[in-house]
């Protein structure tokens, strides 16, 4: 088999990750500030603006879904490097835009790639080295995730106060020529993870139309009222779409996303906890900080919300120590917690201090980071590991519909709401508390319904591929007989026939299947 002359080496793959997922992540969370100056150059309305972000959204979140479908049919590692030469590609033509449309192409390719590349290159991280590095691939994952979005107001800033855009655009497209070096180098050939499986286009062709019309007309907002047709029908049609698309996977045969597996307490209340969390913590700094924005230099409004940046990083050391315990759990719990206190020390004055928009930003970036990842893997744990493409699809699915659906119609109610901005920012950032206090109990109620004592996971058991990492109740099982029931997941209709391009080392495989499933 084909080799790069780096393959197997934890670093260079780690690296090419990370340079595979920062550019449009951190970017996206960037726009804000030098939109009026793309708007300028570029000759473009605040409307297309903002429907170029919303469909690079919804090229994000169709990319998860997209992906599955190529890798169980084509060789994964060769797709990963067509998905990083892809982002090269749409990075150089939004650097380089002469007018809207090539930017507008450029940034929804930049989208679609960088959720491609997340479920192509993330799970091979996880699974194909040794147990020894899956503490290591937590931590950056919560930092590529959490904290390029994190950092993203104050590089925005940065650009901004030097009244230009295509400097940050061009660095992107270097760390996305890195991603792609990177990708080649560390090349290992794989064959597809299951030629058998379903070739059905539907799910794609669903989730396609689905997020499409969801956020365009979320994007619509801007310029018109939540019950005009063309933002209410789109809204309407799209979430109608997605929620189509979940039980059509619930219930097909051959599924190509894992829903049914997935419906025991714990993948549910982590995948609640997930989309709550996305959609409460975007909305609720970016709307604090537009009443700031007359107030202080771009530069100086990324500053006030760095210490999110420095709460994702400590959130990522802290899953690194837990993720192996029964504390992982306990920490999406404080998560939350510190999520819906950073929510309410936002709302707490309006416009805010800068000291309480410092804090705000920190609590709310200790919340996501400590409640978002973790989630992942007490979903990811929940199945065996050959399921973890799968699993993260649905996942970024569903989370990426929150955060992007949620923001607009949260800006929309704080720009129309109440008599003033400050009075529409704080009906909104009620709405963001309520988002995040519902999930949170939402999440606690299922682990108590579920008669869950939060297990430590048999990491070894889930690495060698034999067995879940733990065992998960069948929902609402205190309330209802479960003798004897109850199975953990149905491995058949997510196994994958393939690897990720490698397995555990040796002498790290595995406990027993009984190990994996604590006495409950």
């Amino acid at each position: 088999m084909r080799q790069g002359p780096w393959t197997g080496r934890y670093p260079a793959a780690a690296a090419m990750v990370v340079f595979a997922l920062v550019p449009y992540l951190a970017l996206s969370a960037a726009l804000q500030p030098i939109a009026p100056i793309i708007e300028r150059d570029l000759h473009m309305s605040a409307q297309t603006m903002t429907l170029s972000s919303g469909m690079a959204n919804a090229g994000y979140a169709v990319g998860t879904v997209l992906a599955v479908l190529l890798a169980q049919h084509l060789p994964q590692r060769r797709m990963l490097v067509l998905y990083a030469a892809l982002l090269v590609l749409g990075s150089v033509m939004a650097a380089g835009a002469p007018d809207a449309g090539v930017y507008i192409a450029g940034h929804v390719l930049q989208g679609l790639c960088t959720s491609l590349l997340l479920i192509a290159a993330v799970p091979p991280l996880v699974v194909a080295f040794s147990i020894s590095k899956l503490r290591w691939t937590a931590m950056i994952l919560n930092v590529c995730i959490f904290g390029a979005v994190a950092l993203g107001p104050l590089v925005g800033g940065i650009q901004a106060q030097s009244h230009a855009w295509r400097p940050l655009f061009w660095i992107i497209a270097g760390i996305a020529g890195a991603a792609l070096v990177l990708s080649l180098l560390t090349f290992q050939d794989a064959p597809p993870a299951d030629p058998a499986a379903t070739r059905n286009p539907l799910p794609v062709g669903m989730a396609a139309a689905g997020c499409v019309a969801l956020f365009y007309g979320a994007s619509e907002l801007l310029t018109h009222s939540f019950v005009d047709v063309v933002t209410l029908l789109p809204l309407a049609g799209g979430l109608a779409l997605i929620v189509a698309l979940l039980v059509y996977q619930y219930r097909a045969k051959r599924p190509l996303l894992c829903i049914r597996p997935l419906g025991s307490t714990l993948p549910v209340s982590g995948i609640a906890v997930a989309m709550c969390a996305a959609a409460s913590s975007i909305s609720a700094v970016a709307l604090t900080a537009v009443l700031l924005t007359d107030s202080f230099t771009p530069i100086h409004l990324g500053l006030l919300q760095f210490p999110e940046f420095i709460a994702a990083l400590i959130t990522a050391v802290l899953l690194g120590v837990l993720f192996r315990t029964r504390g992982l759990h306990f920490l999406v719990l404080g998560g939350m917690l510190s999520l819906i206190a950073g929510i309410l020390v936002l709302q707490s004055q309006l416009p805010p201090t800068s000291l309480g928009m410092a804090l705000g930003s920190g609590l709310v970036g200790l919340g996501v980071g400590g409640s978002v990842a973790p989630a992942l893997f007490i979903a990811g744990f929940s199945l065996r590991n050959n399921a973890l493409q799968r699993v993260f699809a649905i996942i970024e699915l569903l989370r990426a519909v929150a955060a992007f659906m949620v923001a607009p119609v949260l800006v929309h109610v704080a720009m129309n709401a109440g008599g003033s901005a400050a009075a529409g920012t704080h009906t909104a950032l009620w709405i963001c508390f309520g988002i995040a206090s519902g999930g949170t109990l939402l999440a606690v109620s299922l682990y108590a319904l579920g008669r869950v004592r939060p297990p430590a996971p048999a990491v070894e058991a889930w690495m060698s591929g034999e067995a879940p990492g733990w065992y998960s109740p069948p929902l609402l099982a205190g309330i209802r007989d479960s003798s004897g029931a109850g199975v953990l997941t149905e491995p058949l209709a997510c196994d994958t026939g393939g690897q990720y391009g490698g397995g555990p080392h040796e002498g790290e495989a595995a406990a027993s299947v009984a190990d994996a499933q604590p006495a409950q």
